[in-house]
This record gives C-alpha cells, structure tokens and sequence, in this order.
C-alpha cells in the first residue's frame, strides 16, 4: 500500500468521521465555549482534509487555503478569548 493509498482510505475517512462527532459537538454543546473549541476543531479537522486532498491530487497551492484558514480559527480563538476576559472584568 503507498501514502497515496494509504491517505485516501483510511486517514481522510478517519477525519470525515472526527469531522462529524465534531460537529454534533458543536450543535449541542451546553456553554459558548465548548462550540468556540468545537468550531476551532472543526477548523482544523478542515485543515487536514484540504491537505489531504493537496497530496493526493499532487497540486500544492491547496496547502495556501489550509493556511489562511488556520490563521483564521487562530484570530477567531483570540477574539473570543478576548471576549471572555473582559466579560469578567465587567461582572
């Protein structure tokens, strides 16, 4: 079996099914915090399907995308870190 192979069978079904759990997470998490975290896992379970599917099809400009979005969930995980902190400092 090569990485190829290897790749398209059994690691991106892994994350499609990571991907899903995520996200009943996300849908039913109690507080605001667990969909922040729910949300920034998705967004990586993303990312590792864009560079999957970048190896795969041999095209590296796809691994630009993964980037950005990374720098994204990053910036988004900042904000609402943000938003917590001064939640508590008013009340």
């Amino acid at each position: 079996m090569e990485l190829i192979d290897f790749l398209y069978f059994f690691i991106l079904p892994v994350l499609m099914l990571s991907g899903l759990l995520v996200f009943i997470r996300f849908a039913l998490g109690p507080s605001i915090s667990d969909r922040v975290v729910a949300l920034d896992l998705l967004l990586t379970i993303g990312m590792g399907i864009i560079a999957v599917y970048a190896i795969y099809t041999n095209q590296p400009h796809y691994l630009d995308i993964a980037m950005i979005l990374g720098l994204i969930a990053f910036l988004g995980t900042v904000a609402f870190s943000y938003y917590i902190e001064k939640r508590q400092e008013n009340g």
